[in-house]
């Protein structure tokens, strides 16, 4: 990790009607730091990442990853990042090597590299004995394992996760960890999740960020975050509370995966 910012945001909103989604918050992420970010059900965390990510322009405010701002460069922005939703996000009826082959395609990928790129890939995630099975077989810590390595195959400055342990055991869950911090120590991504696991955002994060009812409530390292509920041997969970008032869920195979990421997204 360096001084240098990754991702800077300037006073964002976004707004849907008199709703304010997210309501004019501000703070930066430094190049190859591991970010949390929390927040109740509705704190506006998804619509953040989605402009981040471009796939929402903000109604006004900045936000730049890499110095190119993600409205006017959003083309840039998209070769520089890489993006794990919730949602399951591999072909089930595709092999692990067919579905890498096909994002290094979508990222142009030059024909040439392909190939070395899904074996080092298949390698880094420990499913080279996988490569060729249908991707309907495996567990669900298997799957979330390939969708990083989907997302990681143009070896992009940022990686965007969105709850990236939702519904793993706790073996699977570490598991993916050490893969995700592993990529950060070899290509120094800049790592950028959400979560509600707050022993996973205390754990694993250099700077955490509390979102609530569209504003940033708190931001620091989990330690000073904690600190600043004034309570002796604060958990994160403490902190979580004390400054949104709110409470705080969690393996399987493809189906399994697929269910648990569905009701979690209805449900917010």
């Amino acid at each position: 990790m360096n001084d240098e910012n990754l991702i800077t945001v300037r006073n964002l909103k976004k707004h849907f009607g008199d709703v304010k989604a997210v309501d004019g918050i501000s703070f930066e992420v430094k190049q190859g730091s591991v970010f949390a970010f929390l927040g109740p059900n509705g704190a506006g965390k998804s619509t953040t990442i989605k402009m981040l990510i471009t796939l929402l322009a903000p109604t006004s405010g900045e936000a730049t990853i890499d110095g190119l701002d993600v409205v006017r460069n959003s083309a840039e922005v998209r070769r520089r990042i890489g993006y794990v939703p919730q949602l399951i996000s591999v072909d089930g009826t595709l092999t692990a090597y067919e579905n890498l082959v096909l994002m290094a395609r979508l990222y142009d990928i030059p024909a040439r590299e392909r190939v070395d790129r899904v074996k080092e890939i298949l390698s880094f995630l420990e499913l080279e004995d996988q490569g060729q099975s249908l991707v309907r077989t495996f567990s669900g810590g298997m799957i979330r394992r390939l969708e990083i390595g989907q997302a990681m195959i143009h070896r992009p400055k940022a990686l965007f996760l969105d709850e990236p342990t939702s519904g793993l055991d706790p073996v699977a869950r570490q598991n993916v960890w050490e893969h995700i911090l592993e990529l950060r120590r070899m290509y120094g991504t800049t790592i950028f999740f959400s979560t509600h696991q707050m022993e996973e955002a205390d754990e694993m994060s250099d700077a955490v960020a509390i979102m609530n009812t569209g504003k940033i409530a708190i931001i620091g390292t989990p330690q000073e975050i904690k600190a600043k509920t004034g309570k002796q041997e604060a958990s994160l969970e403490d902190a979580f509370i004390f400054f949104t008032g709110a409470n705080l869920k969690e393996g399987g195979n493809f189906r399994d995966a697929r269910r648990s990421r569905l009701m979690e997204k209805r449900l917010g």
